[in-house]
């Protein structure tokens, strides 16, 4: 990254940096969308099992990873500061940390898998299906989380095009296994849903790979010799991470674990209905990798302005991200409402199910103009390293309010199931504004501070 003076210039550099992020999240997030809408048509019994296992398991990893991307504002302050030299030990702390958080996602998975599902009083076909797929997804959780610890470190230097190259080369292994897998093609034994959790632990292996055959051999990465500086553990390199990433990561969570939850209140409905809810959500959360990767790139741009102690350049990059952002939402809602029933037949041929998906999808309208404007906020805020407050705002926006209104609409209206994507809604908006109002006052903050740098620089 480099300086920008102009707002012409910074849209140039914000575009560089964001394109191959967009391109990164969408193919990272299409393999559990292909794993979905591919295990749909087997059966709508592993659409089910496979979209449940997904709800439970992606906000732990994107809850998790959320810790695990403080490494990105970290190395974006150090290279903004010019602090090239304590980058190698800050990315092997990371990787230390992420086996750490790894381990403990594989056991606690393997204690609390049966448990959980049971809760759910599922069909047991969808029961048995949830926990294999589950169980296969275990395999690729260590190169997984190693893996977004480069990732981070690649994204933080501004060579985000790498990270877009390396998950487009690890897209079709992805692909290639869901088929041979799920469907029983070329000698493989038909797995259905199961199979589709075998090739996501794959691709995560070679994704992986690949990273680390970048970071070793390609220019700018090699030259800070991550690989050949390993350090003890430092309990100090890891509070800094926690610190930032802790409150982020459970924002995330907060925010993704909603929908494991309103999964688990569902679970009354039959199994056309879990079905339908979890395909549209699926397309929506696929939708959500737009305003998701204008928050990371906000991340990079803004903590490496506020690095550089350019306050003014962070706030016009906080704005020329939101607004892009709300541009998108827009894009994305026109697209669910006027190709709503071609998406669902995405993920099934059954009428019931089909028709149901399109109903849901109407719905997902909301989501979007709520996650465009919220998902950059939450990125603007990171790069400020404002996280704590972050969180509190998620807790009370979708555990305190959203959650509890969808319950209460779902059990004594006739919404029904609808019920719980009107509070996630509320959820999702409220949060937005209380965001918007942290990101002034963070912004009012530090422009205070820039006439006392000023003075400094001059003496």
């Amino acid at each position: 990254m480099i300086q920008t003076l102009t707002l012409k210039a910074k849209t140039k550099q914000f575009t560089y940096i964001l394109i191959p992020i967009l391109v990164t999240q969408f193919a990272l997030f299409s393999m559990n969308f292909f794993d979905t809408m591919m295990s749909g048509h087997v059966s709508s019994s592993d659409l089910a099992g496979v979209a449940i296992g997904s709800s439970l398991w992606v906000p732990i990893f994107t809850g998790l990873s959320g810790i695990l991307m403080a490494i990105t504002p970290i190395v974006a302050h150090h290279i903004g500061a010019n602090n090239k030299k304590d980058v190698p030990a800050t990315v092997v702390q990371g990787i230390y940390l992420s086996i750490l958080l790894a381990l403990i996602v594989i056991i606690l998975g393997f204690i609390f898998i049966n448990p959980i599902l049971s809760l759910m009083n599922l069909d047991p076909i969808v029961e048995t299906i949830a926990r294999n797929y589950l169980l296969a997804l275990a395999i690729g959780v260590f190169p997984l989380f190693c893996y977004t610890i480069l990732r981070s470190f690649i994204d933080a230097l501004g060579h985000t095009r790498v990270t877009m190259i390396i998950t487009l080369l690890s897209l079709p292994i992805n692909i290639f296994f869901n088929y041979i897998l799920i469907f029983g093609k070329l000698g493989f034994p038909q797995l259905g849903g199961v199979g589709a959790g075998v090739a996501s632990s794959i691709t995560y292996w070679c994704i992986f790979l690949i990273s680390i055959y970048f970071i070793q051999r390609v220019t700018p990465f090699a030259q800070y010799n991550i690989f050949r500086s390993w350090v003890s553990v430092s309990l100090q390199s890891w509070k800094e991470i926690l610190k930032i990433g802790v409150p982020s990561g459970l924002a995330i969570f907060c925010e993704t674990s909603i929908f494991a939850a309103v999964t688990l209140l569902m679970s009354q409905y039959s199994t056309i209905t879990i079905a339908a809810h979890q395909a549209a959500l699926n397309f929506a959360t696929f939708l959500y990798m737009l305003p998701m990767s204008i928050s990371m790139a906000l991340t990079i741009t803004i903590g490496f302005e506020v690095g550089a102690k350019r306050y003014k350049d962070a706030k016009s990059y906080s704005y020329l991200g939101i607004s892009l952002g709300f541009l998108l939402g827009i894009v994305c809602s026109l697209i669910l409402f006027i190709f709503n029933k071609q998406v669902g037949m995405l993920y099934t041929n059954e009428p019931a199910v089909l028709e149901l998906i399109s109903q849901f999808l109407i719905f997902a309208i909301f989501f979007q103009m709520s996650d465009a404007v919220g998902a950059p906020l939450q990125g603007a805020l990171r790069g400020y390293k404002d996280v704590n407050v972050t969180f509190l705002l998620a807790v009370l926006s979708f555990w305190i309010i959203g959650l509890p209104l969808g319950y209460v609409l779902a059990t004594y209206t006739e919404f029904g199931a609808f019920g719980y994507w009107i509070g996630l809604i509320t959820g999702l908006a409220t949060g937005a504004v209380f965001l918007f109002i942290r990101l002034q006052y963070v912004q009012k903050k530090y422009f205070k501070l820039q006439p006392l740098l000023s003075m400094k620089k001059s003496s």
